[in-house]
């Protein structure tokens, strides 16, 4: 038992896509008891079993759906009637996503980025915060910030970009922030966004579109400016609005998963 709870651990902090299945209840005759657990990965191997069969593979099935919508699930099963086996038992699986730490890149530690990055860390985003000029973030609290003092070229080049990775551009130059968009635009994240202007947008969008850097599409995925629509003036208030953003796209709406 303490190894799958190890192995949950580890999946959370790599942000290994996978659920975790559990028999909370069995009657009659059944392959496993109430309490047996199994980890299920996206792809539909497993760690641990809860007894083989076409009950297994039910669940299974069920597991890797929760995985994609990022919902939990309790699930009945008629043995005889749903597996097609003769013990004639019935069990209930209870399914729930393992909801790993999500990336947060943020580009730029100025005044928003600075107030963003530790409370993003406390909203369970693991975060890095890059900006190259010296000095920028000795007064950041980076005890569990990873910094880094590179030029995001060279940042960018050595991040990891996928469908677990958030990224915000709040840097303190224009041109910075029309390059990094057009590097990572093209990517397969689940959020990028920029701080500024709707003319800055515009112009941005018009631009990286003409110079065949960046499609509409990519354009469209955009969230700039970033943050939800609230009348927000400071800093710190702008960077409240962007991490509701996060949180929102990070947490889709729910639906009833039960069978």
């Amino acid at each position: 038992m303490d190894s799958i709870y190890s192995k949950l651990s580890h999946l959370e902090e790599e942000g290994i896509p996978s659920a975790l299945c559990i028999l909370i209840d069995s009657g009659g005759s059944t392959p496993r008891k109430s309490g047996t657990k199994m980890i299920v990965f996206s792809d539909g191997s497993i760690f641990g079993t809860i007894g083989g069969g076409k009950l297994e593979k039910l669940v299974i099935d069920e597991a890797i759906t929760c995985i994609k919508t990022s919902q939990t699930g309790l699930f009945n099963y008629q043995l005889t009637q749903d597996a097609g086996m003769t013990c004639g038992g019935n069990t209930t699986v209870f399914i729930e996503p393992v909801l790993s730490k999500k990336r947060l890149y943020i580009f730029g530690a100025g005044h928003i980025g600075a107030f963003l990055a530790p409370i993003a860390h406390q909203l369970n985003f693991s975060v890095t915060l890059i900006d190259e000029r010296p000095g920028i973030m000795d007064s950041i609290d980076i005890s569990k910030i990873n910094c880094i003092s590179l030029p995001h070229e060279e940042a960018i080049a050595a991040l990891t970009f996928d469908s677990n990775t958030f990224v915000c551009v709040t840097t303190h130059n224009h041109a910075h922030d029309k390059e990094i968009i057009g590097h990572i635009g093209k990517k397969n994240v689940a959020y990028l966004g920029m701080i500024g202007s709707k003319s800055k947008v515009a112009l941005f969008s018009k631009e990286l579109m003409e110079e065949g850097v960046l499609t509409q599409e990519d354009i469209s995925k955009i969230d700039w400016p970033m943050g939800i629509p609230i009348n927000c003036q400071t800093p710190q208030e702008i960077a409240i609005s962007i991490l509701a953003k996060l949180v929102d796209v990070r947490c889709p709406p729910k639906e009833s998963s039960k069978k």
